[in-house]
């Protein structure tokens, strides 16, 4: 419900608060009092687009701002949830800022939004009916869901809804299972070959890394062998360093004959070469075995490099490797019953389109039949209106459009069924129907949606009903009966209706009187007023008789009220 609107600086409207209260808030004064601005404002807070023009002369921006209470609407809560606004258990407050430089900002609860957020926020909140109306009922997007309301038919659509979820799931399984079977060859053979260069290399944890710190070892074996070979060769060689001890030893025996001195010198050196023939023994076993590891570098590198083949598309992580070959054997195994999936899944889902096709069905045709019943009330409710002559015709038709995956008797087939459904209205006899957007008249618009708010009332999800025009080109009688029905309307509803009946006016619960004024300064404000007693009998007579308001004015406008405030 909205409980107060409030702007600044829009139009001829300076500052003005307006307070309204549940029910039936009317609005009266003199034409080009600014009503209808109201009306623009209100638009604008709900998501209207915004021309600089509306800005009042001489001052850089307009505000309007909407607080609405909302404790009891869990639609609109959990569309601010989604939209990750800040969110009040009770209120809400909308807020749209014009520039007259151009440009706009809408907030929600003071945090900025898009526009497309605060269309979305403010969409079940307020329905305008008017001559430039923002209305849902006008939108035949919304005639489908009011059929099914008034024909009671939301249980089996539900039905509905869930069997064509379940279908479009299991036929995403179906696809699924298609793509895999068509692309299976190849898949096949590539999985295998993969699985084969993988149990061929068969790496052991840690394998690499031993491997790699081998070769690292073998890196150095080829130059440590030359440095020990020579050093061999220096101690054991023709030329090296036993040869030339033992020469030296036979020289000193043969010396010793002639001096027995000498004697003493050879056990040292045979101390030296018994200690040198050690050493070239061990060099030798040494340089043997670095042979023995240098052998072993071409096996090495081609075992190094098939398992960084094969580890490569895992980071080397051999727990990776062996999940691979798991998902891999597992996998090929399921490709081997991809045929019989396949023929599962394509049962299982036209079982599940065969249930889904017989509740569209009946829910196509129930839908066919209360569009007459339907066609007949909101007519009937018309001819109250003063609209006697006009027929309202609800067309249910094949939805079309694009091709969805399950099409059912050449129609499309969705969550919502076959059908779409569409409101159209000839105003007078010999008029073809046509949609209500179409509509020339402001006036008959605002009857007509009049009429099928009255039939629908209660079915929508909107909480506040604007109508502005709803009066034009009627009186009296008529006038009255249109009154009664808003006032109908109003005991489910917050409505507010701007009008220049009498008859009207009086049945609001709330009367506020709009009214504009020339300053000091030459320019025009306009203002509102809430009318209670005297005042609002004196505004009643004054819609009854004009600018001279008589006695029997006073009197009739008494009259009404009496009438009225006795519903």
């Amino acid at each position: 419900m909205l409980t107060c609107l409030r702007v600044r600086h829009l139009a001829i409207i300076d500052e003005l608060e307006l307070e309204l209260g549940p029910g039936l808030n009317v609005v009266t004064g003199e034409t080009g009092a600014g009503k209808s601005i109201l009306v623009t404002a209100l638009q604008l807070v709900l998501g209207a687009r915004a021309r600089p023009e509306v800005v009042r002369t001489g001052c850089e921006r307009a505000e309007v701002e909407a607080l609405f209470s909302i404790s009891g609407d869990s639609n609109t809560k959990r569309i601010l949830e989604e939209e990750g606004l800040d969110q009040d258990a009770h209120e809400l407050v909308l807020r749209r800022v014009i520039r007259s430089g151009g440009g706009s900002r809408a907030l929600v609860n003071g945090r900025l939004a898009t526009l497309a957020q605060l269309r979305r926020i403010a969409g079940g909140l307020v329905d305008i009916s008017s001559q430039h109306e923002h209305t849902t009922l006008v939108d035949a997007k919304t005639h489908l869901g009011y059929l099914d309301s008034f024909g009671q038919l939301v249980p089996l659509l539900q039905d509905l809804r869930g069997g064509f979820e379940s279908l479009v799931e299991q036929d995403r399984r179906l696809q699924h299972a298609q793509r895999a079977l068509e692309g299976r060859g190849e898949r096949e053979s590539f999985l295998r070959y993969q699985l084969h260069q993988a149990t061929e290399v068969s790496p052991a944890p840690g394998e690499l890394e031993s491997v790699k710190h081998e070769l690292d070892r073998i890196q150095y074996a080829e130059r440590l062998s030359n440095h020990l070979g020579r050093a061999l060769v220096n101690l054991d060689g023709e030329h090296g360093v036993l040869a030339l001890a033992a020469a030296a030893h036979a020289e000193i025996e043969r010396a010793e004959r002639f001096d027995t001195q000498l004697s003493g010198l050879l056990p040292r050196l045979s101390g030296v070469l018994e200690e040198a023939q050690d050493v070239a023994l061990d060099l030798r076993r040494h340089l043997e075995d670095w042979d023995t590891v240098g052998g072993r570098g071409e096996a090495l590198e081609e075992r190094y490099n098939a398992l960084k083949r094969v580890l490569r598309p895992f980071e080397g992580d051999h727990e990776a490797f062996q999940r691979f070959i798991s998902e891999a054997e597992e996998e090929l195994e399921e490709m081997a019953s991809l045929e019989d999936q396949v023929g599962e899944y394509r049962a299982k889902t036209e079982e599940i389109l065969g249930r889904v096709a017989a509740l569209a069905r009946e829910l196509s045709e129930r839908r066919r039949n209360v569009a007459g019943e339907l066609s007949a009330a909101i007519t009937g409710e018309l001819a109250d209106l003063g609209m006697g002559d006009a027929r309202v015709h609800v067309e249910v038709g094949a939805l079309q459009g694009a091709t969805g995956r399950f099409d059912l008797d050449g129609a499309r087939l969705s969550a919502e069924g076959v059908d779409r459904a569409e409101f159209l209205i000839a105003p007078n006899p010999g008029e073809s129907p046509r949609p209500l957007a179409k509509v020339a008249s402001g006036g008959e618009l605002s009857r007509a949606l009049l009429a099928l708010k009255s039939v629908l009332l209660g079915l929508g999800p909107v909480a506040m009903y604007v109508f502005d025009e709803v009066d034009t080109g009627v009186g009296g009688a008529i006038a009255e009966a249109i009154g009664r029905k808003i006032r109908g309307l109003a005991e489910h509803h917050q409505v507010f209706c701007i009008t220049h009946q009498p008859q009207i006016a009086a049945f609001g619960h709330t009367h506020l009187h709009v009214h504009k004024s020339v300053d000091a300064d030459g320019r025009t404000r306009s203002q509102v007023t809430s009318l209670r007693g005297d005042a609002r009998e004196l505004e009643m007579a004054r819609m009854l008789a004009g600018a001279r308001v008589t006695a029997e004015a006073r009197a009739a406008a008494a009259s009404l009220l009496d009438e009225a405030g006795a519903l």
